[in-house]
């Protein structure tokens, strides 16, 4: 079945940068959609950033300029390279991916912390 693995989180000074990786058991061309998702402590998930399967990306407006999705298709990868972080930014964030079918998977998360 497929899955995702989320990896590159952790504490990070304001103003410091962090790359999230997402690993897919599968071939990334496979999923109609992918995307970066956040979700602090009692609030809803929302959305980061999603990458197409043509390459087409999209922001949130508290992410843009500072964040950038991109992808690696022979690594099965999509990355989400974060700069300028703010404490606002901390989140536990996922990788999602939506299959042409309709439906979604979801990495287990990872935690980012951004704090002095």
């Amino acid at each position: 079945q497929v899955q995702l693995v989320e990896s590159g989180g952790g504490l990070v000074q304001p103003g410091g940068s962090l790359r999230l990786s997402c690993a897919a058991s599968r071939n990334i061309f496979s999923f109609y959609v992918m995307g970066w998702y956040r979700q602090a402590p009692g609030k809803q998930r929302e959305l980061v950033a999603t990458i197409s399967s043509g390459g087409g990306t999209n922001y949130a407006d508290s992410v843009k300029g500072r964040f950038t999705i991109s992808r690696d298709n022979a690594k099965k990868t999509v990355y989400l390279q974060m700069n300028s972080l703010k404490p606002e930014d901390t989140a536990v964030y996922y990788c999602n991916g939506g299959m042409w079918s309709g439906t979604n998977y979801w990495g287990q998360g990872t935690q980012v912390t951004v704090s002095s």
